[in-house]
């Protein structure tokens, strides 16, 4: 594990291995609010869109889905074909948002991290954590 992984994963209370299909994220009796999948490879949006279970990853997310809570897939890949565009429907027809890390340009980013985090204040907003210091659109001026 790299030195951001192990700073990352200090900052948890909790963490599983994707292998760790048994714990308790992988069942719908353990609350939570929501799941965001960031970034969400083509092959797990695939796996989570037909119900193919086979890590904690796809069933953590299943079950977020069966427990009818917020899901959100920062899907990386593109350009789309057709099929995982089906697969986007298929996701969102059973409650999932869609949200490619596709950044604003209106609050004229200065960075690359202005735009990881217009980015990340987006899906903040979509599970109802608002950051309190996200740049906001006030119109055109």
């Amino acid at each position: 594990m790299g030195k951001l992984s192990a700073e990352f994963k200090n900052l948890a209370h909790y963490s599983y291995s994707l292998e760790d299909i048994g714990c308790r994220l992988a069942s719908g009796s353990f609350q939570t609010d929501a799941m965001v999948v960031a970034p969400c490879s083509i092959h797990s949006m695939s796996a989570i869109a037909t119900g193919i279970t086979s890590n904690l990853l796809t069933r953590a997310a299943d079950v977020t889905l069966k427990e009818r809570r917020k899901l959100v897939l920062m899907v990386r890949e593109m350009p789309f074909h057709l099929g995982h565009l089906r697969n986007m429907t298929a996701l969102a027809e059973m409650g999932a948002i869609i949200a490619p890390p596709v950044p604003g340009f209106y609050s004229k980013p200065e960075t690359v991290m202005d735009l990881v985090d217009h980015c990340v204040d987006r899906v903040m907003d979509l599970i109802g954590v608002p950051p309190v210091d996200a740049k906001r659109w006030e119109g055109a001026r």
